[in-house]
């Protein structure tokens, strides 16, 4: 099937041949025609099989009809990212396709000022690709009019909810008309996921590409058992050794990935960090380097990578395996895309067993170990626990297939209610004190309210003090 079948129009089919693409990816050739006829759709879809230009396409088409070159434009289509780096993306695939149509479109995202994206929506746009912190601070502000969307999407949904935006989602969603066409998207399917779409979609159409929860067909994988304190000497090795040009590599914490690209370029490797940590225009630097091949290494937390889009990128590395599960499949998604092969290597200390077992459970595969020679395993450590970092709004125990860990420290109410008795003691004897003062005071009181409920309102001529007897003082006039 071409995209001409598909029923694209003519400015969108220039657009894609300009950008050298001639038969449709599977999520392309299913959700275009779905979304054409306006209905619903929950997609199931892996990074890198071409779902954004899946939605962005036949958006692109539904909105040029509707087109007013009289009136300002509303904003008629809203799309949500969780990262800047995927707004940012969308925002590049909504500009290369709809170039040949008359439409506007504004990305508001943090990290940078705020004041031009006013400027700019108050131009008026079409079409809004936004992060869901950004897009509250406008419509706090009063800078935005979401009331005239007719379609939201919702990409990378999954990721969504393990970055704890359940609730900004659920104050957007307030905001918009009822009626109108919702596009969700995500690489892995959980009741989470069941949740959220069922309080989102009408009747949605159900389109998927791949088995649920799935690592891409396209990329190979492989576990190297190695010691925790021997992980950077193999990678370097590695890098060097397989003569490695282009190389993504995933830690868990925004620390440990400063502290590896630093090793790596005193390994002679060129390397650079991306994380939340880090403002937004070092981030935009440290991936054009990367995509232009100046750094031959990135390191990046499971945040800062949403968004990162290279068609060949070759080797994805898992330095820490995540500690949730989901988001292995993610990480390896960043390879393999667009019909070429990646590899994926993970290093994995025993610190990490139960972590790679969940990972396993999820993908339903058993993953290739290798040991490199002369990086075997010491038999003689023993595992730790790991400290929780990196995966934002997730901990450990939040996933089903993360290991259960236990929590030695006192809940934090716990500690708060243990403070509570000091206050409550100290009252209590200085109560007890005066115990006895604060009683006859009360019954002197309590007299005294009985006594003026029987006696008479006159006022007592015997009271020099009563209001009602003071005469008032003539008022004088100040020059």
């Amino acid at each position: 099937m071409t995209f001409k079948e598909l029923g694209l129009i003519e400015p969108l089919l220039k657009a894609i041949k300009d950008k050298g693409y001639v038969k449709p990816s599977p999520i392309q050739e299913q959700a275009i025609p779905v979304i054409l006829e306006k209905h619903d759709i929950l997609a199931g879809a892996q990074t890198g099989t071409g779902k954004t230009a899946g939605f962005t396409l036949p958006l692109l088409q539904i909105l040029s009809a509707k087109v007013s070159k009289t009136t300002k434009p509303n904003i008629k289509a809203l799309i949500l990212t969780p990262t800047r780096e995927l707004a940012a993306q969308v925002a590049q695939s909504v500009d290369d396709y709809g170039k040949y149509l008359p439409l506007k479109t504004a990305v508001i995202f943090g990290g940078v000022g705020i004041n031009p994206q006013k400027a700019l929506l108050r131009k008026g746009v079409d079409i809004v690709i936004a992060t869901p912190g950004r897009l509250l601070d406008h419509i706090e502000q009063n800078t935005i009019d979401i009331s005239h969307v007719e379609c939201f999407i919702l990409d990378e949904a999954d990721r969504m909810l393990d970055m704890g935006f359940i609730r900004d989602i659920r104050k957007v969603l307030a905001l918009l008309p009822a009626h109108r066409q919702n596009l969700l998207f995500s690489a892995t399917f959980s009741d989470e996921i069941k949740k959220l779409s069922d309080g989102i979609l009408n009747n949605p159409k159900l389109i998927e590409v791949a088995r649920r929860n799935t690592s891409s067909e396209m990329v190979s994988q492989v576990v190297h058992l190695v010691d925790k304190d021997r992980k950077k000497a193999l990678l370097s090795k590695l890098i060097k050794e397989g003569n490695w040009k282009q190389i993504l590599v995933f830690t868990r914490t925004k620390h440990g990935a400063n502290k590896l690209s630093q090793q790596l370029e005193l390994d002679g490797i060129s390397a650079t960090a991306i994380h939340g940590n880090k403002s937004q225009g070092a981030r935009t630097k440290a991936l054009a380097d990367f995509k232009a091949g100046s750094v031959r290494v990135l390191v990046a937390t499971d945040i800062a990578a949403r968004g990162i889009d290279i068609d060949q990128l070759p080797h994805v590395v898992n330095f820490e395996l995540p500690n949730v599960a989901e988001d292995y499949v993610h990480r390896i998604g960043r390879t393999g895309r667009a019909g070429n092969e990646g590899e994926a290597v993970s290093l994995v200390c025993i610190d990490e067993h139960d972590y790679l077992k969940g990972i396993e459970r999820l993908i339903k595969t058993s993953i290739k170990k290798v040991v490199i020679e002369g990086f075997e395993v010491d038999p003689r450590i023993k595992a730790e626990p790991i400290k929780a970092g990196g995966n934002r709004g997730r901990n450990n125990s939040s996933s089903r297939n993360s290991p259960k860990k236990s929590d030695t420290r006192t809940p934090r109410d716990n500690r708060r209610k243990e403070k509570k008795p000091f206050k409550k003691d100290y009252e209590a004897k200085r109560t007890e004190d005066g115990k006895s003062k604060l009683s006859n005071e009360g019954k002197k009181f309590k007299e005294s309210s009985n006594k003026s409920k029987y006696t008479s309102a006159k006022p007592s001529s015997s009271n020099p003090d009563n209001r009602q007897n003071r005469q008032r003082k003539p008022r004088v006039q100040k020059d």
